[in-house]
């Protein structure tokens, strides 16, 4: 992040520390109010977070402010992003992937398809690292970073209260970075996720036709918004006719895939085959 970038970034969280403090919440109160995690509240105060457009909305309607002040700081996140980040190193853009991270932390519902990668909150720390590090200009000292992040978000999945339902293809569950060591851990972290109550979790197999052909993974986050993902990261759009054509395709891929015992059979057939293939391949 560029300097102008980060002072801007830390005028907005003061001001938003400021009008937390006014109206007499908690850094704790103020989250569960706007929906968002306490995390997330304390980055964006000091200065460490940009919040999308989306979170500061919330966290304006839940400190309950008029037009005049919310238009306020309205403007100081558009003078964030236009700020300069030309003193930021070359390839020092942050990972790919974190987009996704920050939406799906604040919503109730997630739901999300892929289609080669697995979904952001199903990854293991080590199959994380590999999906950072093959993002385009990233910088190696971003990695970790971004990779510890992304595995402390992933707590929302044993939250009560909120529900996420992935659908995948079989191809992601055979497209594997590493090795066949580091896709058995992963597969076997699926299996475990997929017992959690709060989680549905569901297979297109490869027998079975696609119901649509898919040329990207995207995550819908309650039914405000929804994540599209590209190769050099994600474009994240509340564009209610947009995000009702995402669920409709949602629903598509959700109704072609197989779930609960099916699902976990495929798994452990597909562990299989990682566990001959490491097998093959060792001395």
């Amino acid at each position: 992040m560029g300097s102008e970038r980060r002072e801007r970034t830390k005028v907005l969280g003061a001001r938003l520390r400021g009008l937390r403090a006014e109206a007499g919440l908690t850094g704790a109160a103020l989250a569960q109010r706007a929906g968002v995690g306490q995390p997330t509240v304390s980055k964006v105060e000091t200065g460490r977070m940009v919040p999308s457009a989306d979170v500061l909305d919330r966290l304006s309607r839940a400190l309950g402010l008029d037009e005049p002040t919310a238009g306020e700081v309205r403007e100081l996140l558009a003078a964030v992003e236009a700020a300069s980040d030309f003193d930021q190193p070359t390839g020092g853009a942050t990972p790919a992937g974190m987009t996704v991270d920050e939406e799906v932390r604040s919503a109730q519902l997630v739901r999300s398809f892929q289609c080669v990668v697995l979904p952001a909150m199903l990854q293991s720390a080590e199959y994380a690292r590999h999906v950072f590090e093959s993002a385009p200009a990233v910088m190696p000292g971003e990695v970790g970073r971004a990779v510890a992040a992304r595995v402390d978000r992933q707590s929302v999945l044993y939250e009560p209260g909120r529900e996420s339902v992935f659908v995948l293809t079989e191809a992601v569950l055979r497209t594997w970075p590493g090795t066949p060591a580091l896709m058995l851990a992963q597969l076997d972290r699926l299996l475990v996720v997929e017992s959690l109550s709060t989680v549905r979790l569901g297979v297109i197999p490869w027998r079975r036709p696609v119901p649509v052909l898919p040329r990207h993974g995207f995550t819908l986050c309650d039914r405000r918004a929804v994540v599209v993902e590209n190769f050099s990261g994600e474009r994240v759009s509340d564009d209610a006719d947009e995000v009702a054509a995402y669920e409709e395709t949602f629903g598509h891929f959700e109704r072609a895939a197989v779930f609960g015992g099916e699902v976990r059979e495929l798994l452990v057939r597909v562990m299989k085959e990682f566990r001959d293939l490491g097998d093959a391949v060792t001395p």
